[in-house]
């Protein structure tokens, strides 16, 4: 039987690491979803988590990390190298392999080609 009682776990003697029902951790503590959403990155371990019974999977309760907000830090800034190398690939996931032009559009995998070159359609003037 699924018992919140079964997640609260603050000392960690049955999680192996400090652990509440979702909502009821003390503040001070956010996900990294949380962290990122603030402008925030985590640093360091982990200081515990929280647990929840999901609706899809009723045989083991799901989790998230929890990491202190007063040691994370903003993100490092990119280099100028990072920029070009992310910018290539964009360009690399938007090149047709067939026609060579390069869309406005990531290409789909399932394609593998651009839409014009898959549907056999004829290129936009």
């Amino acid at each position: 039987m699924r018992r919140i009682a079964d997640l609260w776990d603050p000392q960690g003697e049955r999680h192996d690491v400090p652990t509440w029902p979702w909502g009821l951790a003390p503040e001070g503590l956010a996900t990294r979803d949380q962290l990122v959403a603030m402008g925030l990155r985590p640093r360091g371990p982990a200081a515990g988590q929280v647990m929840w019974f999901s609706r899809k999977d009723r045989t083991a309760p799901r989790f998230a990390r929890l990491y202190p907000i007063d040691r994370a830090t903003p993100p490092r800034p990119r280099t100028a190298g990072q920029l070009a190398s992310l910018a290539a690939a964009m360009k690399a996931r938007r090149t047709c392999p067939d026609c060579g032009e390069v869309q406005t559009y990531c290409l789909p995998t399932s394609l593998g080609t651009c839409t014009t070159c898959a549907f056999g359609l004829p290129a936009a003037a």
